[in-house]
């Protein structure tokens, strides 16, 4: 839970979220520790699952993933009773990078990457659509990204507010 952390463990995670790649080193002499304490502490929260992993991000543009779609997805009420097998199925389709769960009057959001429109229109006719259940998609295209971040907020504890 965040009330564990102390301000050392905070900065690391702010530092860490923004480049994982950077020396244990840089990171202990900006948050102002030793380097042994604070591989320590980078340890202690790999292990609480703090940090879940650590990866590379790519530019999607620059991978040719030019179009980024939202879709709601409505599931009939027999699709409902089987939320696995649609979940499991979304799983299963690189083009989706985001699967949420909703309440409300549609029951999943997805955020999907293709190369173009016309690639998005196969995804969706030959495989999202088919799915099992899926009553109804509405599909909004994205024009531009104005905000677009892997970092959570680092909140200070209660107790230090």
């Amino acid at each position: 839970m965040l009330e564990e952390l102390d301000a050392f463990e905070r900065k690391i995670l702010a530092i860490l979220q923004r480049d994982s790649s950077r020396p244990t080193t840089e990171i202990a002499e900006e948050v102002g520790l030793s380097q042994a304490p604070c591989w320590r502490r980078i340890q202690r929260l790999k292990e609480a699952g703090y940090i879940k992993g650590q990866v590379s991000l790519l530019d999607r543009r620059k991978m040719g993933l030019n179009t980024q779609v939202f879709a709601q997805v409505k599931l009939t009420r027999h699709g409902r009773s089987n939320l696995h097998e649609f979940s499991d199925a979304i799983r299963e389709f690189p083009e989706v990078l985001d699967c949420f769960v909703l309440l409300g009057p549609v029951d999943f959001m997805l955020r999907i990457v293709t190369r173009d429109i016309e690639t998005y229109e196969r995804f969706f006719f030959e495989k999202l659509s088919q799915l099992p259940g899926v009553q109804e998609v509405h599909s909004m295209v994205a024009l531009s990204e104005i905000k677009s971040t892997t970092e959570l907020p680092i909140l200070e504890s209660e107790a230090a507010a």
